[in-house]
């Protein structure tokens, strides 16, 4: 199995893992938001040397690639692209929701990293019954958000998303619906049914093992040229532009 870099800058806390055949090598994590530029560059340095392996022995990177914080964003992705282009090695994006997803199934369902496809007899109820809808909070009552089956299928495409009394009303009546994340409080504050639950995950570059190798094992890397950040909306800033423009 591929040695893969794994970088999340994507959200509150930053963090990178060194993983192999599904196993954590060694792992780096920073819970200070506005340090997430300091913190990744020596912590890559660092973790390499602590687990006796070089950056060139590395058979990928994988990012988080959005939705989430700007500038997380951006530091993640630069730093990526920058180690694939001086290594040669590829790039894997990997949607943010969906690693949130992988920790809210290993966390709350017990499931584990068990291969994506796989279902077995403990797992069938639950396969057919549960959805998993991670939420990254916005401004006012919008968040970023999906939905998931606990095989890591896409039920709903990562968004933008407004929350009312009617969001996932249609979802919600034949489904139990797991929501985590920081966007998830909003949600609970509206008028659900009992399919409804809400559990504080937090997710970190750890969970996002199963899917940078199963994206690694089809190959299916980015184009380092054309690789930029899915922010799921347009840019938003409060900054005076000069002159009105």
């Amino acid at each position: 199995m591929p040695l893969i870099l794994n970088i999340d800058t994507a959200t509150e806390f930053a963090s990178i893992c060194l993983s192999r055949n599904s196993v954590v090598i060694g792992f780096e994590e920073n819970q200070e938001q506005k340090n997430h530029a300091s913190f990744l560059q020596p912590a890559i340095i660092r973790l390499m040397a602590n687990c006796e392996w070089k950056l060139s022995d590395v058979d990928a990177i994988a990012v988080t690639n959005g939705p989430g914080s700007y500038t997380g964003l951006r530091v993640g992705l630069a730093s990526a692209k920058g180690l694939c282009f001086a290594l040669n090695k590829p790039l894997i994006l990997l949607n943010t929701l969906q690693v949130m997803s992988v920790a809210i199934r290993n966390e709350v369902l017990g499931i584990g990293n068990w291969e994506l496809g796989e279902e077995t007899h403990r797992t069938s109820y639950i396969v057919h019954r549960t959805l998993l809808c991670p939420m990254i909070d916005a401004r006012r009552m919008e968040v970023f958000t999906a939905l998931y089956d606990v095989k890591l299928n896409e039920i709903l495409k990562p968004t933008a998303m407004v929350l009312d009394n009617n969001s996932f009303k249609n979802e919600l009546a034949n489904h139990q619906i797991i929501f985590s994340g920081s966007g998830s409080f909003k949600m609970k504050g509206l008028q659900l049914n009992n399919n409804a639950s809400f559990i504080d995950v937090k997710y970190s570059a750890r969970d996002m093992i199963v899917l940078s190798e199963q994206k690694f094992k089809e190959k299916l890397f980015a184009d380092l040229a054309y690789a930029a950040p899915d922010y799921h909306k347009e840019f938003y800033t409060t900054a005076i532009k000069k002159n009105g423009i």
